[in-house]
């Protein structure tokens, strides 16, 4: 028995309800192949893929496949919003502060461990975001001014 490939982005795009847009399809595409990018960046990402698109219709995009679950949003405290194409895990991240690389972190023990609150006030948890600070290796090897 052979495993069926997988679904083309059009399909996802059309599994999750979504109209399928040569920008949508550029965007996931770019999100994906990307590295915790911003607004800008997908932008010309997208630019690069199609040709012209709107900073608006970016980010309507960028908030439709959100919703729909295909792209995830991060929001680094004074960092503008990223989007990454890792979806449906609880992994963390961990971010320089001199540079703003981002790099994935899984959750270090078990089954999404850090949906244990120590006090949930009642609430029903369902996920959780942690976002390490530090340097990363290139900025504590730099040499300081």
């Amino acid at each position: 028995m052979t495993a069926s490939p997988p679904p083309t982005t059009a399909e996802e795009l059309r599994g999750a309800g979504l109209r399928v847009t040569a920008a949508r399809v550029a965007l996931l595409e770019t999100v994906r192949h990307g590295d915790h990018l911003d607004v800008e960046a997908v932008a010309s990402g997208v630019r690069a893929r199609v040709g012209h698109i709107s900073l608006q219709a970016v980010y309507d995009a960028l908030h439709a496949l959100t919703s729909a679950g295909l792209i995830r949003r991060i929001e680094p405290a004074g960092s503008p919003a990223r989007f990454e194409g890792r979806v449906g895990d609880n992994h963390h991240h961990v971010m320089c502060r001199s540079c703003g690389v981002v790099a994935d972190v899984d959750c270090a023990v078990g089954d999404a461990p850090c949906l244990t609150a120590s006090d949930d006030h009642g609430f029903s948890i369902d996920e959780a975001e942690v976002i390490y600070w530090g340097l990363c290796p290139t900025c504590t090897a730099a040499p300081s001014s």
